[in-house]
């Protein structure tokens, strides 16, 4: 009798919670599916049983959501689909859009996720068709293959009625996506495989290394045909290397006339160079202007009308590589109060490929959380004019001793590593951070308050530790346990993007903070 007890106890308890999820009706709308198979559930989550299965491109309507499961028509009852694998149909039917970058090396992924493949870049300025969108990921075009990149770090300008793009550059005209049709590829990585065919069973056929680049044959999806030498061709994965057009020999000359794109809508374009002075015009991301002259942080700029004007240089791209200074005793811009301009910021998103960090209670990773703040407080640093530096972009392995190398041929005036904590004690919670070095104790004061004014865990304040990427750095660096996963509770509030927006603005704040106050 007491196990019967039991069992009924346990069906109400269930049928309780079950009847307590929020449903919210969204009748109506039409979801296509965004995956080669999706399974269809009896109720909405991965407990219920599959009950059959839909392949990509079908569309269904939306009956009601819970959570993150839309419920729809299937056959002739219905069904529970997760909205992660799925886009609204609306989103196939916007007007074209140009995608252009506000940062460099903007990674473009297979999928809309960080934990997906780079199959390429782009750099601040650079623009690409956009095709459509998945919560904050945009799908897009470039170079001829379709890939994702996340919104934060690209500016949304509508393509021209026409379709074409004004070759002067000049304020008003829409933004061609460079480089259409590729000719040339480029390896990025030591050495790589060329096969027989498209697939990494293929036999290999011949094996070409960094820096060289072949002419493009042909494109299959994320594998390219390329041109090895007069007798031969083969397949390599373009992951590993990137697309452009074809360099043309011995070209090395420069520009007599300088020119910069714009990386964001509504840019002021001033009377002189400062922010006091009145705005000449406004401009929009992917424009590009003409130098004619600089002056401090400033371009001074020739308009289509004749006139000229100045627009700040850290809204601004040049197009040209971002390069590692070695020399610790290169000269630093002069840096405005409440700026960060001319500093070097190193950002260190903790853990990475094989090593996966801590494990959170409901089975978050915190290499990839770690990874999405870094992104998240990069743009942010990078807005205010610092060079930011990252010790990985992707889900890669980087040893500790590598991380702190970097920190040391960027010259960093301030290195950032960013973690999530663990402890068997599930009940332990808050955020730390922490130095080694005496002089590294006032970065790590002012950079824990930054993050007490914006963000509501338990303050666990600035303390010492004997961390390797601290111990053995040269500049100065600070290590931040961002809360504990261990904990329920707090596992849920640290993988919101609330809550990575509020920590990162505090860290922001935090930097700010020690460099007005040197």
């Amino acid at each position: 009798m007491s196990k019967l007890i039991k069992w009924l106890l346990a069906i109400i308890l269930f049928a309780s919670i079950v009847c307590e999820m929020p449903i919210i009706s969204a009748k109506g709308e039409t979801i296509i599916i965004n995956t080669k198979s999706l399974n269809v559930r009896t109720g909405p989550g991965l407990t219920y049983p599959v009950a059959g299965s839909m392949k990509q491109g079908e569309r269904a309507e939306v009956l009601a959501t819970s959570g993150d499961w839309h419920e729809i028509r299937f056959g002739s009852g219905t069904g529970w689909i997760a909205s992660w694998l799925v886009v609204n149909e609306g989103a196939k039917e916007l007007s074209p859009m140009t995608a252009v970058s506000k940062v460099n090396a903007l990674n473009i992924r297979t999928e809309p996720s960080l934990s997906s493949a780079v199959i390429g870049k782009m750099n601040a300025g650079e623009a690409a068709v956009m095709t459509g969108r998945q919560g904050e990921w945009a799908s897009i075009v470039k170079n001829g293959m379709d890939g994702w990149v996340h919104t934060d770090y690209i500016t949304e300008i509508p393509q021209s009625e026409n379709g074409k793009n004004g070759e002067s550059g000049q304020a008003g005209t829409a933004v061609k996506p460079e480089v259409k049709n590729p000719e040339q590829f480029t390896v990025s990585v030591d050495a790589l495989n060329v096969r027989k065919s498209p697939g990494l069973s293929s036999k290999k056929v011949g094996l070409i290394r960094k820096g060289e680049s072949f002419k493009i044959e042909e494109i299959d999806g994320n594998w390219i045909r390329l041109s090895v030498d007069k007798k031969s061709s083969g397949w390599v994965y373009s992951f590993h290397g990137t697309l452009g057009a074809k360099s043309t020999e011995g070209n090395t000359k420069v520009a007599a006339d300088k020119k910069v794109t714009v990386l964001t809508n509504g840019t002021n374009l001033r009377s002189s160079a400062t922010t006091s002075s009145s705005i000449v015009t406004r401009v929009n991301a992917g424009e590009k202007l003409t130098v004619i002259g600089e002056e401090g942080e400033w371009y001074n700029v020739s308009l289509s009308s004749g006139e000229t004007a100045f627009i700040a240089k850290w809204v601004v791209s040049t197009g040209e590589v971002a390069q590692v200074e070695l020399s610790p005793e290169k000269k630093k811009t002069a840096r405005a109060p409440g700026t960060l301009n001319g500093l070097t910021i190193v950002v260190d998103a903790g853990h990475g490929g094989n090593d996966r960090g801590t494990t959170g209670m409901q089975g978050t990773d915190e290499k990839l959380l770690t990874l999405m703040t870094a992104e998240l407080l990069s743009a942010k640093l990078k807005a205010a004019g610092a060079n930011v530096v990252m010790t990985r972009e992707s889900d890669t392995y980087i040893s500790l001793r590598k991380r702190v190398s970097v920190s040391h041929q960027s010259g960093a005036d301030a290195f950032i590593s960013l973690h999530y904590d663990a402890n068997p004690d599930t009940s332990i919670t808050g955020f730390t951070t922490y130095y080694t070095h005496s002089n590294q104790k006032s970065l790590a004061s002012s950079i824990n308050d930054g993050l007490a004014s914006t963000i509501t865990l338990r303050n666990r304040g600035a303390q010492p530790a004997n961390f390797l990427v601290l111990r053995e750095n040269r500049q100065n660096a600070i290590l931040i346990e961002l809360g504990f996963l261990s904990n329920p509770s707090e596992e849920r509030v640290l993988t919101t993007e609330m809550f990575r927006e509020q920590a990162t603005h505090g860290i922001y704040q935090g930097l700010l903070e020690y460099f007005d106050g040197k």
